[in-house]
């Protein structure tokens, strides 16, 4: 729990002096933390019928999908190892507590596991992608 806490404590420190990115070394320990965002803060929105284009491909999430986000900032694995089998895949069944990814934060693997029963829905981040506290990392329909 205290390295959490150092993540949060970094993390405000971005917020509250608008940086992209802040690396602490402390003896072996480091800890890096990087502000992920979809566009630049100053960019417009793309006009709707340029952004509706790309999304139709995408499912919508229904009233009943339930959603896993990311319970820290780390770099999103599908599988334990390269070349090994991705843990999950879109349309596979699970259960409440299997594993559905890795978290890497500050070389320690997390495996996230659902918190649902049903079938993955979507995956939303690309494998190797970082990830914020509370990114949405999948969605599982009951």
């Amino acid at each position: 729990m205290d390295e959490l806490k150092r993540i949060e404590a970094l993390a405000g420190i971005l917020r509250e002096f608008d940086l992209d990115a802040i690396r602490v070394r402390a003896g072996e320990d480091e800890i890096e933390v990087v502000r992920r965002s979809a566009a630049p803060p100053s960019a417009a929105p793309p006009p709707p019928s340029a952004a509706s284009a790309p999304e139709e491909s995408a499912p919508a999430a229904s009233a009943r999908t339930k959603k896993v986000t990311a319970p820290v900032v780390g770099v999103f694995y599908r599988a334990a190892a390269p070349g090994e089998e991705p843990f999950v895949e879109v349309g596979d069944r699970v259960e409440a507590g299997d594993t559905l990814c890795t978290l890497e934060a500050m070389k320690i693997f997390n495996e996230i596991t659902s918190d649902y029963a049903g079938v993955v829905a979507r995956i939303v981040p690309e494998n190797g992608e970082l990830v914020a506290l509370g990114d949405e990392l999948f969605w599982i329909e009951p």
